[in-house]
C-alpha cells in the first residue's frame, strides 16, 4: 500500500511567505519518509487555493526533494493555453529528474471559470482538445491539430519530458460512467467522499482496465481516495484540533458557492465534522484508531493508494509535523508489508 498526499495550500492564519515555507518544509518531511507523492490543488479567486500557479510551487518543491513525486492535481487545462502547459510539464520533469505526476482536469467552478471569461459550458471541449495538443507535443517533434478551439499548424516542440512517453497522468472521479477512458489510457485516478460508493468505481476500473491493458504484463495505476487525517496521543485532542481545522478548511471550500448565493447541497464531504468522521472521511484519533480506520476505508474502498492530508485550514505549521511524526512512526509501519487490495 503507497501513501501520498494531497494539498489544497489552502489559506490558514499564517502569511502567505509562512504558509509556503510550510509547505516546503513538509515537501522535505515527505521526501524523506517514503510518501510516494505529493499533489497540489489549482484554484483562482479564493482561500482555497494558494497555489494558483502550481507549476510555481512545484518547482521549488523540485528543489527540496530527492525522491519525492509531485505533480498538479489538477492543471485547469480551460484555463490555459495547451502550448504553455506543456512545456511546464516538460520543465517540471526535467527539473526533477523524471519525477512528475500530471494531474489533468476541465475545472469544477463556474465562478473560478468565469473570471477567466471561460464559459463553463464550453469547459468541456476546452480540456478535451487541450489534453489532446499535449499528448501530440508529449510524443512528437510538431504540433498540427484542427479543432472547434484550437488551431495549431507545424507548432515546433523543443522541449521533452525525461519520463517516456510522458508522466503518468491522473484524472478525478466520481462516478463509474467515466471508468472505461480512464482505464484503457491507463490514467490513475483519485476519488474522494464516502467509501462504499468508492467501491463500484474501483471494481470497474479494474475489469475495464484489465480487459484492455491487463494482458500487456503493464502494472496496474493508482486509484487513490482522499482523506484527512489528524493524528495525536490521545482521541481527544485529535478530534478538536481536527474540528477546528476542519472548518475553516471548509468554509475555504465553499466560499465561492456562498459568496455566489448557490450553496452546494450536494458534495460528498460533509460539513459537519462529527458526521465526516463517522463517515470514515476525516480520520482521527491515536495512531492505532487510524491504523484501524484507513484499513477499513481501504478494504471498503478496493484503492491501491490514499492520498493523506496533514496541512489544511488553521492548522499550524507544528500541528501538522506533529501528526504527520506520528504517522511515519507508527502508522506507516503497519502498512510496510501489506500489499495493495486486489
Amino acid at each position: 500500500m503507497k501513501f501520498g498526499v494531497f494539498d489544497h495550500v489552502d489559506r490558514g492564519n499564517s502569511s502567505l511567505a509562512e504558509l509556503y515555507e510550510s509547505r516546503l518544509k513538509l515537501a522535505e518531511i515527505y521526501d524523506r519518509s517514503g510518501f510516494h507523492s505529493y499533489h497540489i490543488a489549482e484554484h483562482h479567486g479564493t482561500p482555497l487555493g494558494m497555489a494558483s500557479a502550481p507549476s510555481v510551487l512545484l518547482s521549488a518543491v523540485a528543489q527540496r526533494t530527492k525522491r519525492l513525486r509531485f505533480g498538479p492535481l489538477v492543471y485547469t487545462l480551460s484555463l490555459s493555453h495547451p502550448l504553455r502547459i506543456l512545456e511546464e510539464i516538460c520543465m517540471l520533469d526535467q527539473m526533477s529528474n523524471g519525477r512528475l505526476e500530471v494531474g489533468i482536469g476541465r475545472g469544477s467552478s463556474p465562478y473560478e471559470m468565469g473570471y477567466f471569461g471561460v464559459d463553463g459550458a464550453r469547459s468541456g471541449k476546452i480540456y478535451t482538445e487541450a489534453y489532446q495538443i499535449i499528448l501530440q507535443g508529449l510524443t512528437s517533434r510538431e504540433i498540427n491539430f484542427e479543432g472547434e478551439v484550437f488551431q495549431l499548424k507545424n507548432v515546433p516542440v523543443e522541449m521533452e519530458c525525461v519520463q517516456k512517453p510522458y508522466p503518468p497522468f491522473w484524472y478525478g472521479l466520481s462516478h463509474p460512467n467515466a471508468v472505461p477512458w480512464a482505464a484503457q489510457n491507463s490514467v490513475n485516478i483519485v476519488c474522494n467522499g464516502p467509501s462504499a460508493p468508492v467501491r463500484a468505481i474501483t471494481d470497474r476500473y479494474r475489469q475495464e482496465w484489465q480487459q484492455a491493458v491487463g494482458s500487456t504484463g503493464a502494472a496496474m495505476p493508482m486509484m487513490g481516495l482522499g482523506r484527512h487525517l489528524m493524528i495525536a496521543e490521545t482521541s481527544r485532542e485529535a478530534f478538536e484540533i481536527g474540528k477546528r481545522a476542519f472548518g475553516v478548511w471548509f468554509r475555504s471550500l465553499m466560499h465561492l458557492w456562498r459568496k455566489h448565493g448557490t450553496p452546494l447541497t450536494t458534495y460528498p464531504i460533509p460539513e459537519d465534522f462529527a458526521a465526516a468522521v463517522n463517515a470514515g472521511i476525516v480520520i482521527v484519533g491515536t495512531p492505532d484508531e487510524v491504523i484501524d480506520g484507513l484499513r477499513r476505508e481501504i478494504a471498503t474502498s478496493g484503492v491501491n493508494y490514499v492520498l493523506t492530508r496533514f496541512a489544511y485550514g488553521d492548522l499550524t505549521h507544528d500541528e501538522s509535523v506533529r501528526s504527520l511524526s506520528l504517522f511515519t512512526s507508527k502508522v506507516m509501519p503497519a502498512f510496510a508489508s501489506e500489499p495493495a487490495y486486489a
